[in-house]
C-alpha cells in the first residue's frame, strides 16, 4: 500500500476586522457616489422648479425610467429565456470531446453567474439605448395627424413624422434582441453538446433544432417587415438628384422590396417548418435564394431601369416626381408662398430717381454692427469689468411715432478684467450683474463718425426709457458669471455693486437682487448641494450667504431656453429689446425633421453659416422640414422664461404640446410692444435661401436641367463665408409702405473658376411682426423674389466691391486715409431695389492700425449700375451719384462731418492756375478757417469729456463739457454771421 502524504497546511482564516473595514469602506463609497447623484438631480430640479417648468424635468425623467426599464427588460428576458432553455434542454448522457469536457470544467463554477449576468449585461447596454430613444417613442404615442397625403402611398405625412422613426427603432431592436439570442443559443448548446461538430458532420439535437429554427423563423419575419416598411423609406432617402421616391424607386425599388419582404416571410415559415419536421435543406435553400434574389431585384434590376430607360429620357421618366420634390420642399421650408416678380432693373442713374423710395433711404442703416462695437465700448463700457457683445445686435423702436432702426447692445461683466481684484467674494457676491442697453441709430452719424446714441450712460437715460419705469440691470446674458449668489433681506445693507460713480470708486451705488431668478441657498442642505454641483467650499462657510439668498446660474438665454424646451433647435442670434420697461432678450425655436416624404435634405450647418456664424453647433444636422415654431423671451432682471406657440398649426409642435402641457402661452398673451420687437429669424431666412437657390423654379424641367440654379454670393468684403442676410427697413416694388425687412441676393450658380458675379435674384421677407396685441401682421413672413431680368446685367456683390477697389479715384482718396496710424475698414455692403435698378452702399470706417482702435465713419460709398460715388455722407454720395439732387432723403442728412486731414470727396479736377500762378478756386474765408478750427477743437475736447467720464472724474467732465458748452456757441454765432 502506498500512503499519502499529508494535506497542504489550513489557510488562514480572514481577519474579521479587515473585512469589517473593507465592507465600510465600500459602502461608504457606495453612499458618496449616490450622494453626489442625489446633488446633481436634487439640484436640476430646484432650478426647474423654480423657473416654474419642473413638470419638464419630471417628464424627461418618468420617459427615460420608462424607456430604461422596457428596454432592459425586453433585451434581459428574451436573452435569458434563451439561455435557460438551451441549457435545460441539453442532452444528458451526451459523449463530449475532450476539448468540451474541458470548457465545461472552466465555465461550470460560473454557470450560475453567467446565466444571470449575460442576460443583466445585454440588458443594461439596452436599457440605456432605449432611454435615449424616449423622445421618438413619446413622439409615436403623441403624434397627430397633419391633414396631408403623400403623393405614393397616400399615407397621411404625419405617419412619417412620428410613427415611421419609432417603428424602425422597433425594428432594429427587436432584431437586435434576436441575433443576441440566436448567438448564446448556439453557445450553450455547442458547450453543453445538443450541437457537435466532428468527422465532417453537423449533428443537432432536436430541442436545439426547435429552439435555434424558432428563433431564425422570428429574426427573419422581423426583417421582413423591416423590408416592406423600407419601401416608405425611400420617400425620404436623399437620391441622386433630389429627395423621395424616384421613377426607378417607384417601378423598380419598392415592388423588389416587396418581392423581398414576402420572400423572407415564406422562408420564414421553411424555418417554422423545419422546428417541425427536422428538415434544414428548404430553410437553407430558401436563404440562399432570398440573398440571391436581394442582389437581382434589389440591386440589378434598380440599376438596369436606371441606365438604359431613365438617363438616356431623363426628363421624360422623372418629371412627375421632380414635380412632387418641388412641391413637398416648397411646403416643409415654408417657401410655398414665395410672390416673385420680374424686375426689369435700371442701370442708369438721374436726377430725382429716388424721390419715390425716400422713406427706404432715409432709414438706411450705415452705423454697422459688426464694427463699431469697439468705439461702443470705449465710449459706454465705463469700466473695464464691463462689456458688449461683438458685433452687436439690431432691432427697431418706435421713437416719436416713427419707426427707427437701430443698433443694440447690453452692458455685462467681464470678471476676467478684475485682475487682483479677483475673488470668490467678489466675482460671486459683488460683481454680479451688468447694467443697461445702449442703442444707437442705425441711419445717423455724429460729426466725427460716431454713433448717435438713442440710450446710453450710466445710470442710463435715453428715448427708449424715459417717462416709463425702466429696469436696467442685467443679470442674465450672454456673458454672465457661472453663478452668483444674490439678494438679502430688506433691512440689511447691499453689497452687490450696482454701478460706478464718483472718482476711484468713491460712492460707489450698491443694490440688492430683489426678483425670484435662482433656487434658494439659504438653508445648510441647499448650500451643501451646491458647493458640491460647483466645487466650492466658500458657498458653505461664507458669512456672505443669508436667508434670503438665491443663487444664479445657467444664465445665458440659450441655455435656459434650451434646458425647459429641450425639443426646440434655437437661433444663433438671440437679441435684447427693451419691451414694456424691462430689458428682455428675445429667441426663436424651430421645430426640425429629416422625416418628411419628398422634401429635399439641407444641411442645417452648412445653410446657416455665414460670415457672422463662422461654426454653428446644432443637434440635427440634416433636415428637410422647419417651422419657426416657438418665440421665447428671457427676462434679463430675474431670467424667467416665457415660451409662445407662434406657429399653432405645426404638427411637431402640436405634438411635443401633448408631451410638455403647459409650457406654451398662446400669441393673444404677446404684448402689443413685445410683438413690436419680434421679428422673422436670421437662420429660417438663411435655410429658406440656401433651398431657394434651387427651387424658386416652378418646373420640373427647370430643375432637372438645372439651368437657372443660384446660389447666395459670398462676403464680398472678407471673401469667406456667405455673405449674411441684413436687416433693413424699406419698401419692395409693389409694396404700399416701407417695413422691416431681412434680404439676401443671388448670383448665378457655378463650378470654380466659371463663376460670374452678376445679380440673378434678390429676396426679402417681412420681418415686421405688427405692434398689435395678440394679433400677427397677416405681411409677416411675406417672402418677396424679384428675378432680375436676363435682358440687362446687374453687378452682383462681388463686382461691385471689385469696382469700388479697383476705380482709381476711390484708390487715391483710400490711400489718403490710410495715411499715418490709420486703418480702413469696409462696412457691410447693403443691397437696395431702389430707383427703379439695385443700389449699393458700403460705409467706409477708419480707426488707428494699433493701440486703442476706434472705428469712425468717414466716407460712403455707393453704387447704381456703373456708376460710383465716394463722400462723407449717405446724403452727399446719393445726391452726387443722382446728378446732384436724388431726390431722396437719409439719416445723416444736415450732418457736416468733421475734416479728415487729407481727405475730400468725390475727387475734382484740380483747380486751374491763374497767369501769375495762382488759382481761379476763391480762398478760404477767415470764417471758414475759424470753423474748421473749432470743429477740430470740439472733437478733441469730446475725447477728453468721454475719457474723464470713463475714469469717474466728474470734475474734469465738468470743465471739458463747460469748453464743448463755449465752442457750440461760438459756431451758432458764426452760423449767424
Amino acid at each position: 500500500m502506498t500512503s499519502t502524504p499529508a494535506g497542504p497546511a489550513t489557510s488562514t482564516p480572514p481577519n474579521p476586522v479587515r473585512r469589517a473595514i473593507a465592507i465600510t469602506v465600500g459602502v461608504l463609497v457606495v453612499l458618496v457616489i449616490a450622494f453626489f447623484a442625489f446633488a446633481s438631480l436634487y439640484t436640476d430640479w430646484l432650478w426647474f422648479r423654480q423657473l416654474g417648468f419642473d413638470g419638464v424635468l419630471v417628464t424627461q425623467w418618468t420617459a427615460r425610467v420608462v424607456m430604461f426599464i422596457i428596454g432592459f427588460v425586453a433585451m434581459a428576458a428574451p436573452v435569458f429565456a434563451a439561455i435557460q432553455l438551451a441549457y435545460r434542454l441539453r442532452p444528458v448522457y451526451a459523449r463530449l470531446s475532450s476539448q468540451l469536457d474541458h470548457y465545461q470544467e472552466v465555465v461550470e463554477p460560473l454557470r450560475r453567474l453567467a446565466m444571470w449576468g449575460i442576460p443583466v449585461f445585454f440588458g443594461f447596454f439596452a436599457g440605456f439605448a432605449a432611454s435615449a430613444q424616449w423622445e421618438t417613442a413619446w413622439l409615436w404615442a403623441n403624434g397627430v395627424t397633419t391633414g396631408q397625403n403623400d403623393p405614393q402611398f397616400g399615407l397621411d405625412t404625419g405617419f412619417y413624422l412620428f410613427q415611421m422613426p419609432f417603428y424602425s427603432v422597433v425594428l432594429g431592436f427587436v432584431s437586435a434582441v434576436l441575433l443576441i439570442c440566436l448567438l448564446v443559443t448556439v453557445v450553450v448548446a455547442y458547450l453543453y453538446g445538443s450541437v457537435r461538430v466532428g468527422q465532417r458532420e453537423l449533428r443537432i439535437s432536436k430541442a436545439a433544432r426547435i429552439q435555434l429554427a424558432i428563433v431564425a423563423a422570428l429574426y427573419l419575419a422581423v426583417q421582413a417587415v423591416s423590408l416592406w416598411f423600407d419601401r416608405y423609406k425611400t420617400l425620404t432617402t436623399q437620391g441622386d438628384r433630389f429627395t423621395g421616391a424616384s421613377y426607378v424607386d417607384v417601378n423598380a425599388v419598392i415592388p423588389g422590396l416587396a418581392i423581398l419582404s414576402i420572400a423572407a416571410a415564406i422562408v420564414a415559415l421553411l424555418f417554422v417548418v423545419t422546428a417541425i419536421i427536422g428538415r434544414w435543406r428548404f430553410p437553407l435553400i430558401g436563404t440562399a435564394l432570398l440573398i440571391v434574389s436581394s442582389l437581382v431585384v434589389g440591386v440589378a434590376y434598380p440599376w438596369a431601369v436606371s441606365q438604359f430607360q431613365v438617363a438616356p429620357n431623363l426628363e421624360t421618366y422623372e418629371a412627375k416626381y421632380v414635380e412632387r420634390n418641388l412641391a413637398a420642399t416648397k411646403f416643409a421650408y415654408g417657401i410655398d408662398g414665395l410672390e416673385k416678380t420680374e424686375y426689369e432693373a435700371v442701370t442708369t442713374a438721374e436726377k430725382g430717381q429716388l424721390r419715390a423710395d425716400a422713406e427706404t433711404t432715409a432709414s438706411l442703416r450705415i452705423m454697422d454692427p459688426a464694427i463699431i462695437g469697439p468705439t461702443v465700448r470705449q465710449l459706454e463700457q465705463y469700466r473695464s469689468y464691463y462689456q458688449f457683445q461683438n458685433p452687436l445686435d439690431v432691432d427697431r423702436y418706435q421713437i416719436e411715432g416713427k419707426t427707427q432702426d437701430a443698433v443694440v447692445a447690453v452692458r455685462e461683466l467681464n470678471l476676467g478684467q478684475l485682475g487682483s481684484a479677483q475673488s470668490w467674494y467678489n466675482n460671486t457676491l459683488v460683481y454680479t450683474h451688468g447694467y443697461g442697453v445702449v442703442a444707437a441709430k442705425g441711419n445717423d452719424r455724429t460729426a466725427d463718425g460716431d454713433p448717435v446714441f438713442l440710450e446710453r450712460g450710466i445710470p442710463t437715460a435715453g428715448a427708449l426709457t424715459d417717462g416709463s419705469e425702466y429696469e436696467p440691470r442685467i443679470y442674465f446674458g450672454e456673458s454672465s458669471p457661472p453663478y452668483s449668489i444674490v439678494g438679502a433681506p430688506a433691512d440689511s445693507d447691499p453689497v452687490e455693486l450696482d454701478y460706478p460713480r464718483g472718482e476711484d470708486g468713491a460712492g460707489q451705488t450698491r443694490t440688492t437682487f430683489t426678483g425670484n431668478g435662482g433656487p434658494d441657498v439659504g438653508n445648510a442642505f441647499n448650500r451643501l448641494l451646491y458647493a458640491l454641483k460647483f466645487q466650492s467650499t466658500d458657498i458653505l462657510f461664507s458669512d456672505g450667504i443669508n436667508d434670503k439668498s438665491q443663487i444664479l446660474y445657467d444664465r445665458s438665454p440659450r441655455d435656459r431656453v434650451q434646458k425647459v424646451a429641450p425639443y426646440l433647435e434655437l437661433d444663433s442670434d438671440p437679441y435684447p429689446s427693451v419691451v414694456d420697461g424691462r430689458v428682455v432678450w428675445i429667441l426663436d425655436g424651430y421645430t426640425l425633421s429629416n422625416n418628411y416624404p419628398y422634401s429635399s435634405l439641407v444641411s442645417l450647418t452648412d445653410a446657416i453659416s455665414d460670415t457672422t456664424n463662422r461654426s454653428p453647433r446644432v443637434a440635427l444636422d440634416d433636415v428637410n422640414y422647419i417651422r419657426n415654431s416657438v418665440k421665447a423671451t428671457v427676462d434679463a432682471y430675474d431670467g424667467s422664461v416665457t415660451l409662445y406657440a407662434w406657429d399653432e398649426k405645426d404638427p411637431m409642435l402640436q405634438a411635443w404640446q401633448k408631451i410638455y402641457p403647459s409650457t406654451l402661452k398662446p400669441v393673444s398673451d404677446m404684448s402689443a410692444d413685445l410683438m413690436s420687437h419680434v421679428r422673422y429669424p436670421t437662420d429660417l431666412f438663411k435655410v429658406q435661401r440656401a433651398m431657394l437657390g434651387t427651387y424658386h423654379v416652378d418646373d420640373a424641367e427647370s430643375f432637372i436641367r438645372r439651368d437657372n440654379a443660384w446660389r447666395t454670393p459670398q462676403d464680398p468684403v472678407t471673401q469667406e463665408n456667405l455673405q449674411p442676410p441684413y436687416y433693413l427697413t424699406m419698401k419692395m416694388p409693389g409694396q404700399p409702405d416701407p417695413t422691416y425687412s431681412m434680404f439676401t441676393s443671388f448670383i448665378p450658380a457655378a463650378e470654380g473658376d466659371q463663376e460670374r458675379n452678376v445679380l440673378m435674384g434678390y429676396l426679402a421677407v417681412d420681418a415686421n411682426a405688427g405692434a398689435t396685441k395678440g394679433q400677427k401682421d397677416p405681411d409677416y413672413g411675406k417672402l418677396r423674389m424679384l428675378e432680375i431680368s436676363a435682358d440687362v446685367s446687374v453687378p452682383g456683390p462681388g463686382q461691385v466691391q471689385n469696382t469700388f477697389s479697383s476705380n482709381s479715384a476711390i484708390a487715391q482718396q483710400v490711400n489718403l486715409l490710410r495715411q499715418g496710424q490709420s486703418q480702413v475698414r469696409n462696412g457691410n455692403l447693403l443691397t437696395l431695389p431702389v430707383g427703379g435698378g439695385l443700389l449699393y452702399v458700403q460705409p467706409i470706417f477708419v480707426q488707428a492700425s494699433s493701440g486703442t482702435q476706434l472705428p469712425a465713419l468717414r466716407k460712403i460709398l455707393v453704387a447704381f449700375g456703373d456708376e460710383v460715388a465716394f463722400e462723407d455722407t449717405l446724403q452727399e454720395a446719393l445726391d452726387e451719384l443722382f446728378g446732384g439732387d436724388s431726390g431722396a432723403t437719409t439719416g445723416d442728412e444736415g450732418t457736416t462731418p468733421t475734416p479728415t486731414p487729407g481727405a475730400t470727396g468725390t475727387p475734382t479736377p484740380s483747380p486751374t492756375p491763374t497767369e501769375g500762378g495762382g488759382s481761379t478756386e476763391p480762398p478760404a474765408t477767415g470764417t471758414g478757417d475759424e470753423t474748421a478750427r473749432l470743429l477740430t477743437e470740439a472733437r478733441q475736447v469730446m475725447m477728453a469729456r468721454d475719457a474723464a467720464m470713463q475714469k469717474g472724474d466728474w470734475a474734469t467732465y465738468g470743465e471739458q463739457d463747460e469748453k464743448l458748452t463755449n465752442i457750440i456757441n461760438r459756431l451758432i454765432q458764426i452760423d449767424g454771421e
